[in-house]
């Protein structure tokens, strides 16, 4: 968004798509298509194929709720994401990520909902929490980074969420760990630069998305993914959550550390009331100890 003078005033500039709604359609089917050309031509060797046999080893599994009754919105919704994420874990599951291939979840989803539409569910959309066509599949995006940082392959592009309007539902997932996707523009890609294949496995149950990486070769090392310090902060009657995500390697026959990283550090906005007591840092109080909690946290867990 641009931004221009006005009688001593910074005054928002609407973007075009803004000021004239019937051409956010246009915008977005031209952004799309562009998006799908540049990947087929970017010489990129993308995943495609699907594996109904599980390969051998399993590397990671993890599962979280479907639903969640805090949105504020009718449970419809809900029952319309299950819908959405079952049509993409058809094109993922069983999914090959082969030495040297890069695997893109639109390039993997593109075309899951040729045959049944998707529904409308959540997404946020110009920072305000809507229904849209398709919305909910950040969770299974969200499962699948979970899942990769259990694994060596290569994390080239992944989008936090600007925002979470609503609590979450109790996974074993940490804190900032998500992967926001929008068609033609937000994408999550990650690349095998290891000389063993991976793959997607994708399940469910009643209650859960279930999601399990596989891999063809006895895995030598274990990946560890934990948070540092998560804070709350309020700057200027927002509150954001700031988490850190480390990652460290154990070798799988001595439990030694054979590497550690603070992989990123989220931020996000909190659109929702903190439960009672939650400590809250007032940035204009911000002091020294606050740096120091940080790499106290990250220092003690490298060991």
């Amino acid at each position: 968004m641009e931004y221009f003078a006005e009688k001593g005033k910074f005054m928002a500039k609407k973007r075009i798509t803004q000021r004239f709604a019937w051409l956010a359609p246009l915008r977005k089917r031209q952004r799309v298509f562009c998006f799908y050309v540049g990947m087929r031509w970017d010489g990129v060797q993308y995943s495609r194929i699907l594996q109904g046999e599980a390969l051998p080893y399993r590397v990671f599994r993890s599962k979280c709720p479907m639903y969640n009754t805090d949105t504020g919105f009718p449970m419809v919704y809900q029952e319309n994401k299950v819908h959405n994420l079952k049509l993409a874990a058809a094109k993922l599951d069983g999914l090959l990520i082969r030495p040297g291939e890069t695997f893109s979840f639109w390039k993997a989803v593109r075309f899951a909902d040729r045959t049944t539409p998707y529904k409308d569910g959540l997404a946020v959309v110009n920072g305000k929490l809507t229904t849209v066509r398709g919305g909910g599949l950040c969770q299974v995006t969200n499962l699948l980074f979970w899942m990769f940082l259990h694994t060596p392959l290569t994390v080239i592009e992944r989008h936090g969420h600007v925002a979470k309007d609503f609590p979450e539902p109790s996974s074993d997932a940490l804190t900032g760990v998500d992967a926001a996707v929008v068609e033609g523009w937000k994408d999550l890609k990650v690349k095998n630069e290891t000389d063993a294949v991976y793959q997607i496995r994708l399940s469910f149950d009643e209650r859960h998305i279930i999601g399990e990486m596989d891999t063809d070769q006895k895995p030598e090392f274990v990946w560890q993914v934990k948070n540092g310090t998560v804070l709350y902060c309020r700057e200027q009657d927002t509150v954001w959550e700031e988490a850190q995500v480390l990652q460290r390697k154990l070798s799988c026959r001595t439990g030694e550390v054979g590497a550690y990283r603070m992989l990123y550090q989220n931020r996000c906005r909190i659109g929702y009331a903190l439960p009672e007591g939650m400590p809250v840092v007032e940035r204009e109080e911000k002091t020294e100890n606050e740096t120091g909690l940080r790499n106290k946290a990250a220092q003690k867990w490298s060991k």
